[in-house]
C-alpha cells in the first residue's frame, strides 16, 4: 500500500466521507447521517488520503462540554484496515482536543480492542460528568450527547456499543 496523510476535511470531502460510512451504517456499526449534517459539522472532521488524493479514512471530534469531547464517525476504507489509518486519525483528533483544552475524549464503539490499543479504557462509571453538567447537557439537541448520557430515546442506536474514554 502507498502512504497516506491526515488533514482537515473540506466540504468537497463530504461525498467520500458518506461513501466510507455507508457500508458501516448498513452493518449497524456507525449511524448514517444526511449530507447536510456532514456539511454543518465539516470543521470537526479530519480525513486520511492516499498518495493519489483518495479519501481513505475519516473521523470527527465533537466537543460536548468544557472538558469532554466525542470521537465520532471514525472509519477507514476496507482495504486500509490494519494499515495505521485509524490510529493516525485518532492521534490527530486527540491533538485537536488537547489544543481546544479538552481533558477527556470518549467514544461509543463496537471496536473495543482498537480503542484500547489507542489508550482508551472502558468507562466503568457511566456518570462521567457531575450532576450539574448532566442537567445542562440534557438541553442539547445533539444525538451524540444523548447517546453519551445514555438517554432512553437513543437506546436502539447504542445497543451493543461500549462507552470508552481517554483522559489526558
Amino acid at each position: 500500500m502507498s502512504s497516506f496523510t491526515v488533514r482537515a476535511a473540506r466540504t468537497s470531502d463530504v461525498h467520500a466521507i458518506r461513501d466510507l460510512v455507508r457500508p458501516l451504517a448498513e452493518q449497524r456499526i456507525l449511524l448514517d447521517k444526511e449530507a447536510v449534517t456532514y456539511y454543518e459539522s465539516i470543521q470537526e472532521f479530519v480525513v486520511a488520503e492516499d498518495s493519489e488524493g483518495q479519501v481513505i479514512g475519516c473521523g470527527g471530534l465533537h466537543v460536548i462540554w468544557e472538558d469532554i469531547a466525542e470521537v465520532r464517525t471514525l472509519a477507514s476504507a476496507a482495504q486500509w484496515l490494519g494499515k495505521g489509518v485509524g490510529k493516525a486519525l485518532i492521534k490527530e483528533l486527540v491533538r485537536r482536543a488537547q489544543d481546544l483544552g479538552v481533558q477527556r475524549v470518549f467514544c461509543l464503539t463496537f471496536e473495543v480492542e482498537f480503542f484500547e490499543r489507542n489508550g482508551f479504557t472502558v468507562m466503568e462509571d457511566q456518570s462521567a460528568v457531575d450532576p450539574a453538567v448532566y442537567a445542562e447537557l440534557l438541553h442539547s439537541r445533539d444525538e451524540g450527547v444523548a447517546e453519551f448520557l445514555d438517554l432512553a430515546r437513543v437506546k436502539p442506536n447504542t445497543l451493543g456499543n461500549t462507552r470508552m474514554i481517554l483522559q489526558f
